[in-house]
């Protein structure tokens, strides 16, 4: 069985969401997510550098949440979740999924850590820079929904698991304003609205 070692609001909600979705059975470990703990032997044998998440599948282990969700859909979506490879939606869906997290959660992510280490007000100029690079992303997000409901052809795929929580970072650390994006702030309500979501979040 599939192990997520998993922390509320972290990007292991990704893998666990895409469990869900497919109905896979797996186990979540919940990880303490003290700095200690994160620093010790014990965590960096799961992931070397310290973060969250990890998972294993049998002997294997990975550490990086984009990649636990491919080796899902490989080995388990039996074709369910992305299109098929070749086709101009994979491609689609590909950039979708790299943008979420190579580009637009990586302004977020810094925002979170600088945040945890220096508290809001340090570096004002730091942080509205990384700002404004989370909405030049948020905005392009909102133009690519404009007129159907998710990004890969209006198909709910493993891509919008992956942009949904980098949406749900970009809420968590004020980086969109409630109603600026229309159609950003309707799709991530369609994302949230999936049973599946729901059961992620419990």
């Amino acid at each position: 069985m599939l192990k997520i070692y998993h922390v509320p609001g972290t990007r292991s909600i990704r893998v666990v969401w895409l469990c869900e979705e497919l109905e896979l059975p797996h186990e979540r470990v919940s990880v303490d997510f003290s700095p200690e703990y994160r620093a010790s032997e014990e965590w960096r044998r799961l992931n070397p550098v310290g973060k969250v998440p990890a998972m294993t599948d049998g002997d294997l282990i990975l550490f990086e949440s984009g990649a636990m969700v491919e080796h899902i859909l490989d080995r388990y979506g039996q074709g369910r979740l992305r299109p098929t490879p070749g086709s101009a939606a994979h491609a689609h869906y590909l950039q979708w999924s790299w943008f979420a997290e190579a580009t637009f959660a990586r302004p977020l992510g810094e925002m979170v850590n600088h945040r945890r280490a220096f508290g809001d007000d340090s570096s004002a100029e730091m942080l509205d820079e990384m700002r404004d690079r989370a909405r030049s992303c948020i905005t392009a997000i909102d133009d690519a929904l404009d007129g159907q409901d998710y990004l890969v052809d209006g198909e709910f795929t493993a891509a919008d698991i992956m942009m949904g929580y980098s949406i749900f970072l970009a809420q968590r650390v004020r980086a969109m304003d409630e109603g600026e994006f229309p159609n950003v702030s309707a799709y991530f309500a369609r994302l949230r609205a999936r049973p599946a979501f729901a059961r992620t979040m419990t």
